[in-house]
């Protein structure tokens, strides 16, 4: 009897710790008592009546990344292309994510699909191409009030990949390629049209100031020729001035007078003309040359 007691109380035991949960954070777990939907259990210690209450499904409250596989898609201009998406969404109301929709995940799914069909309809190729975030930004609008009734918030919805037929691919590189070397031409074009005004800039700056500069020189030739004239005119002035002051005698001037005519002469003329006065002079000269030698002697 004792053996069966203590049988009893261990089953007794291993039932209620059984029974006792721990709700991890982030998670909630949905109560069933009898079938029913009886309650939800958030983070923290809770107890399970044995053989009554079941969890009927633990709920992950995080936010969650789902990438769904490339869909088949055609654009207003009947372009087939294909198209991958990627949906964050987050669990907001674990009782209504677990008696709203069977399957969520494939609920939502096959709603990405249809919508995003519905929208590339509505667009041609090139707005495909170029409008990622109105896309979005539809799409996320509309699964949100879709997904409301089944507790579940999505956050975000962005086209993972666009990937056209091959034929456009090659059309697009092509013309990318095509685009790019023009833009080369324009560039390489503004670069040349920038560098000839540059050189002729720096040339006329050049030409301006070798200009400037032979005009300097000159100026400042001219006015080293005006100063040596000026110094010369004063330099006789001052002689002739000297000269009057000193009251040289008639064979003085008469002697100049032949220096004078010696200069004239320069060695090339072939006759003379000399005034009487001067030839006495010169008469008179040698008279004193003579006498200056006979003294010597």
């Amino acid at each position: 009897m004792t053996y069966i007691l203590g049988i009893l109380f261990i089953l007794v035991f291993w039932v209620i710790l059984a029974n006792i949960k721990i709700v991890p954070q982030a998670y909630a777990y949905v109560i069933e008592r009898l079938g029913a939907y009886n309650g939800t259990w958030n983070v923290g210690f809770h107890y399970k009546v044995p053989f009554i209450d079941k969890i009927s499904r633990k709920v992950n409250l995080k936010e969650q990344v789902v990438d769904f596989e490339p869909q088949a898609v055609i654009t207003k201009d009947n372009v087939t292309m294909h198209i991958d998406t990627v949906v964050y969404f987050q669990i907001t109301d674990p009782k209504l994510y677990t008696y709203g929709v069977e399957r969520p995940m494939m609920a939502i799914e096959n709603l990405t699909a249809t919508t995003l069909r519905n929208i590339i309809g509505d667009l041609e190729l090139d707005e495909t191409l170029t409008s990622r975030d109105t896309v979005n930004t539809k799409m996320r609008a509309i699964l949100d009030e879709a997904t409301d009734p089944w507790g579940i918030k999505i956050n975000r919805v962005e086209l993972k990949n666009i990937i056209p037929p091959r034929e456009i691919q090659d059309a697009m590189e092509k013309q990318m390629k095509a685009e790019r070397e023009r833009r080369e031409s324009i560039l390489r074009a503004e670069g040349e049209k920038k560098s000839a005004i540059l050189v002729a800039e720096g040339e006329k700056e050049s030409a301006i100031l070798r200009a400037e500069a032979e005009r300097e020189a000159a100026i400042r030739q001219a006015e080293g020729e005006a100063e040596a004239i000026i110094k010369v005119q004063k330099a006789r002035s001052e002689g002739i001035r000297m000269i009057n002051e000193a009251n040289p005698g008639q064979a003085y001037l008469t002697i100049k007078s032949l220096e004078a005519l010696e200069k004239v002469a320069d060695g090339k003329a072939t006759k003379l003309i000399i005034p009487s006065e001067i030839q006495g002079v010169a008469g008179l000269a040698a008279s004193l040359k003579e006498m200056v030698t006979e003294k010597q002697a």
